[in-house]
């Protein structure tokens, strides 16, 4: 039996989810399905939607308060603050301040037992901080992302507001699925436009 997909694979293409960038790494091939007549990598929706399936059953493990999420670009600050506000967790938008995971003696300390990066790219610092304290890492990731360190990868346009808005939007409904918080067949009270800048 075929499991049905989190969204319509039309909202998926709507939101551009699936458009990578003309660069692809070694570490991004199986995820790619094709690269278009522009030289733009296009990605397998198919593996974004269990990737998103996998990502938040393995997020629904962990308390919100322990989990963190990152997003340094501004094009990611809606979705990730909608996202937030919606399941409870901690997050950093805008620069990633040093040694907020690292050094206890901060005022701002926080001891995330995981952690949700939007981009592996501008958000290396964030990835660096979680290997130094070993916790566990998901992290969207475009066609030009490495994956170096990433424990599960969420295969997507991380850089396009409508695709960062509608990923968050679908973590935030399974994330509370998984929860038991959220009816399976409900969704939060937001919409993905919501989640867009």
């Amino acid at each position: 039996m075929v499991s049905e997909n989190l969204v319509e694979v039309d909202k998926y293409l709507s939101a551009g989810v699936h458009i990578g960038t003309k660069v692809k790494t070694t570490s991004m091939a199986p995820f790619i399905y094709k690269i278009n007549p522009a030289g733009l990598a296009i990605m397998n929706v198919q593996k974004i939607d269990e990737r998103l399936k996998l990502a938040a059953k393995f997020l629904a493990k962990y308390d919100p308060k322990d989990i963190l999420v990152i997003g340094r670009r501004e094009n990611s600050w809606k979705a990730v603050k909608m996202f937030a506000k919606a399941t409870g967790v901690k997050f950093f938008t805008g620069r990633y301040p040093a040694g907020v995971v690292t050094n206890p003696n901060l005022e701002t300390f926080i001891e995330p037992k995981i952690m949700l990066i939007t981009d592996p790219w501008p958000d290396k610092n964030a990835i660096n901080d979680a290997i130094k304290i070993g916790v566990p890492i998901v992290a969207l990731c475009d066609s030009n992302n490495t994956t170096r360190a990433v424990d599960i990868v969420i295969p997507c346009n991380n850089k396009g507001a409508k695709s960062l808005g509608l990923i968050y939007w679908i973590l935030a409904n399974e994330f509370l699925h998984e929860k038991g918080d959220l009816p399976k067949k409900k969704t939060i009270d937001k919409t993905p436009e919501d989640f867009m800048e």
